[in-house]
């Protein structure tokens, strides 16, 4: 619950240029190819592919996503590994927010995204500049829902990858195509749900032992008051 309401009171920090909010999260992309050419789209009816497709392998995309400033963007790699959350989290660091003070990271628990991951790709005064240019919020396990570059990873589900896509570099792509446009409109998202919210509605959730634990020390103590004050 710590990790939650971490995450919930970070969400409704105002906005600062020195300390964006960057959210991000990854998900894999089976890469499909024809065996036979499709048929093209005639007026009035739809195009038609062959029920036979060939596997090509698996793309990870990285997405990152700053809410309160409505951009995104999205890193396609060939691997899923520390080194490539490194190296796709000092892009962000150098190209994407040179100017900020710190950027205030949020993503899921893996293991991948620790610090650890940053000395494994780049030499220990690299690693330490990088560092120092994140705030590392983590979501608690099981609540990857409290992650918002997830729900924008479903937004570009729908709305592009949901169809055959041959390869990285096609993939790579239509990532940028669909970026573009909702950057340049600077699509945001409204997150509403609270550390107050959540204190209500995960009522049951929050943990009560040191409650019990606290009523059971006072409990004597009250006792003893109360005989003296019977006496």
């Amino acid at each position: 619950m710590a990790q939650m309401e971490e995450v919930l009171d970070v969400y409704m920090l105002p906005e600062d240029p020195d300390f964006p909010l960057v959210c991000m999260d990854e998900a894999s992309k089976q890469l499909v190819g024809e065996t036979r050419p499709s048929l093209l789209m005639r007026p009035g009816d739809s195009a038609h592919e062959d029920y036979e497709y060939v596997r090509q392998g698996v793309a990870t995309l990285f997405m990152f996503f700053a809410p309160l400033q409505g951009w995104r963007h999205v890193t396609v790699t060939e691997h899923r590994t520390r080194l490539d959350w490194a190296y796709a989290v000092r892009d962000l660091v150098d190209v994407h927010f040179p100017h900020a003070t710190k950027i205030r990271l949020v993503s899921d628990n893996l293991n991948t995204h620790d610090p650890g991951s940053l000395y494994e790709a780049f030499p220990p005064e690299e690693a330490r500049r990088i560092l120092d240019r994140l705030e590392l919020h983590h979501t608690p396990k099981h609540g990857s829902w409290l992650n918002m570059a997830e729900i924008e990873l479903s937004v570009l589900g729908r709305q592009c990858l949901d169809r055959r896509i041959p390869d990285a570099e096609t993939l790579r792509r239509e990532g940028a195509a669909w970026e573009a446009p909702r950057n340049g409109t600077a699509a945001p998202m409204e997150w509403r749900f609270t550390t107050a919210d959540a204190r209500i509605n995960l009522t049951h959730l929050y943990p009560v032992t040191t409650l019990l634990a606290q009523d059971q020390r006072t409990a004597p103590a009250d006792l003893d008051q109360f005989a003296a004050q019977v006496a």
